[in-house]
């Protein structure tokens, strides 16, 4: 794969213990793999230089904010259309949390996290009457989990 890097086993335990928690101390991950502190910030140093952690983010649980209604939408467009006009539309929405575009059907995918049902109504309303979408379908969400 371009522009991949070789990981070991340690590498790749540092990967999975911060993924669970980002927050976890050098000294706590070091332990955790059976090294001092040392080798293993050199090993999440150069994990972040090239691009392998990307960045530390925090996991927000909407629900606690009230917004209480998660769905995901998927786009079909217009064989002659841009897709990344379709993007940048749906990334112009508030509403809207991450989208994806796909080679197949469907074209494109977003998640929506919004308060209620009326406004779920009103973001799909505003990508249906997106320039080159066709179709649309939405999924609304019951239950998540995250790995």
């Amino acid at each position: 794969m371009a522009g991949s890097i070789p990981v070991d086993d340690v590498d790749l335990a540092l990967l999975e213990l911060l993924r669970a928690d980002a927050r976890t101390s050098v000294a706590d991950l070091a332990r955790a793999v059976n090294l001092s502190p040392a080798p293993v910030r050199r090993r999440i140093d150069r994990l972040e230089r090239h691009g392998v952690i990307a960045g530390y983010t925090t996991i927000v649980d909407e629900r606690r904010l009230g917004r209480g209604v998660e769905a995901f939408a998927e786009l079909r467009v217009r064989g002659d259309a841009d897709v990344s006009a379709v993007l940048e539309l749906a990334r112009r929405l508030p509403q809207v949390q991450e989208a994806y575009s796909f080679a197949g059907d469907p074209d494109a995918l977003v998640r929506i996290v919004v308060d209620d049902a009326g406004q779920l109504r009103d973001a799909i309303n505003a990508l249906r009457h997106g320039e080159g979408i066709v179709a649309t379908r939405t999924l609304l969400v019951l239950d998540r989990w995250r790995r």
